[in-house]
């Protein structure tokens, strides 16, 4: 496993098929990507754990099951608290409604249960 696809593995617990399968179609386009991921998730103006909340609250607001569990593990690997998710979860709640925070506060809650 590449240095990538390790510190991918370590921002959310696992490696994703699509990008071992990307890796192994097209070489280049997984450069990028990784890249790109290694760029936006670096701490800047905003930390890390800042960007893993607004992500879960985006992945919520979307019902994009596998982003929000993804970015839910990755979270509480860096030390984001339940209750700072749930407070991003509030967030997407009154930009984008009800569903979005119902969805994100039950996957959270099922994580917990784990």
């Amino acid at each position: 496993m590449d240095k990538e696809m390790k510190e991918l593995e370590q921002k959310i617990g696992k490696v994703p098929k699509i990008f071992v399968d990307l890796k192994k179609t097209a070489p280049e386009i997984y450069e990028k990507v990784m890249g790109l991921d290694q760029l936006v998730w670096a701490d800047g103006a905003l930390s890390k754990q800042t960007k893993k909340i607004l992500a879960i609250a985006i992945a919520a607001s979307l019902r994009d099951d596998h982003a929000v569990r993804a970015q839910m593990a990755g979270a509480m690997s860096i030390g984001v608290k339940k209750e700072e998710i749930e407070e991003g979860l509030r967030v997407a709640f009154l930009l984008a409604g009800m569903p979005a925070y119902v969805y994100g506060k039950a996957a959270l809650e099922e994580l917990m249960e784990q």
